[in-house]
């Protein structure tokens, strides 16, 4: 959520950051339209309620002296009258101005590369060396149903499209890679959390999924409830509604949860494989800072979810979103894009996000700075790994031309000491 006390005060600032996500200015000039309105309203019921007190007074002075009272009387019941209804307005033009703010994404950052596609993002840096296969890499998915440890056939049978089941060294390779990650992240300072799997409108709204996004996500049915779409919704949530003691910051969590996601508007896309289903394992990061570190947490974090690929010698290179294809709620991303040797490209892999007070004044997320004045955290968060693209990766980086795939040195000790998945 945008500080609506800075659009008044930068209407034009406002307008011309947001046009580079998509966003009429004309939006900026309906939201600041209501925004008077209320305001106009507010100033019109305080001074009507001032007259009534001081009429009231005065009847009761006319009272205590036998006078007749009848005319202010009958004045005051038509005032409060007329303030039951511009009290009525002001809960409509509330909820309005609420909703017209709610669905303005954050601003960009000034180093955010300026584009209403995702084409123009910048990259900033490279590392390892992609495969020299010198045979014909087979995709992920035809790896896996080929050793029998991936099974899309039977997903569809149970449950619909981009669903599957992991069987045999399949499981357990999806358990090694969330394991490691974890406890990666926990030597680097994380605490590891197991949060709720489902959760509460207020949490959605806190993360900015509600109320703009509802059809990417299943709510249960005749309940306010969501499937969490990323582990980011519980742990950010965590501290809704509540003061962080300043000496806690930085805060540092960590979880491995499900994600559900509707994909709506992908259809067609990626409809093959473990790149884009609708339920998938993820390990996740989140941050609470105080402003001044939240640029320096970013590029931590972003380094950090590196060091994963690195340890697992993954190819990948990070590059920087642009406005308008970074989450709604970022005002910088960095995504990780790991090496597929059969679609001979790079795919995301983790987004790493500043999401600077815009999460933090959504969900009511503050802490006492030094003179003990209430302030907002600045939130951000990352994927540290998304589990099933890291297998699918591992999968097609490490396959060999006998159709067996050899596991990273890392994973090795996670895997019971099996070294190689074989038919």
């Amino acid at each position: 959520m945008l500080d609506l006390k800075l659009i008044r005060q930068e209407p034009d600032f406002i307008k011309e950051k947001l046009a580079t996500r998509g966003v009429d200015p004309q939006d900026i000039d309906d939201l600041l339209g209501l925004d008077a309105k209320r305001r106009e309203l507010i100033v019109k019921s305080e001074t009507m309620k001032a007259q009534r007190n001081t009429v009231s007074d005065e009847i009761s002075q006319l009272k205590r002296h036998k006078e007749n009272a009848d005319d202010k009387i009958t004045e005051m019941r038509q005032v409060s009258a007329d303030i039951k209804d511009i009290d009525a307005q002001l809960d409509t033009l509330k909820e309005k101005v609420h909703d017209a703010a709610a669905h303005l994404p954050n601003i960009p950052n000034d180093n955010v590369p300026v584009g209403l596609t995702e084409d123009g993002s910048v990259e900033i840096r490279q590392w390892g060396e992609k495969p020299n296969l010198d045979f014909t890499p087979k995709a992920h998915y035809e790896l896996g149903e080929d050793l029998g440890i991936l099974d899309f056939e039977a997903g569809a049978k149970v449950s619909g499209s981009r669903y599957l089941y992991y069987l045999g060294l399949g499981a357990r390779l999806e358990r090694a890679v969330y394991n490691f990650f974890l406890d990666e992240n926990t030597k680097a300072g994380f605490t590891e959390v197991l949060p709720p799997y489902i959760v509460n409108d207020d949490s959605m709204y806190g993360t900015g999924q509600f109320p703009k996004f509802k059809e990417d996500v299943y709510q249960l049915k005749d309940e306010p409830m969501t499937l969490i779409p990323t582990a980011e919704v519980p742990l950010v949530n965590y501290y809704r509604d509540e003061v962080i003691p300043e000496e806690k910051l930085p805060v540092w969590f960590t979880a491995l949860t499900p994600a559900f996601r509707s994909e709506a508007g992908s259809a067609g896309r990626d409809t093959r494989g473990l790149i884009r289903l609708h339920q998938f394992n993820k390990v996740e990061m989140v941050k609470f800072c105080k402003p001044e570190n939240s640029w320096d947490e970013l590029e931590a974090l972003t380094k950090h979810a590196e060091s994963l690929l690195q340890k697992l010698g993954l190819a990948y290179h990070v590059i920087t979103l642009t406005t308008s294809d970074m989450s709604f709620t970022a005002a910088m991303t960095h995504d990780l894009e790991v090496w597929f040797p059969e679609q001979n490209t790079y795919r995301e892999i983790s987004s790493c996000s500043n999401t600077t007070d815009f999460q933090a004044r959504r969900a009511h997320i503050q802490y006492r700075d030094e003179n003990g004045k209430l302030q907002y955290v600045h939130a951000l968060n990352g994927s540290g790994l998304a589990v099933g693209r890291a297998v699918a990766a591992i999968l097609e980086n490490y396959q060999n031309a006998d159709g067996s795939v050899t596991i990273p040195d890392v994973l090795v000790p996670y895997m019971g000491g099996v070294t190689k998945i074989t038919k």
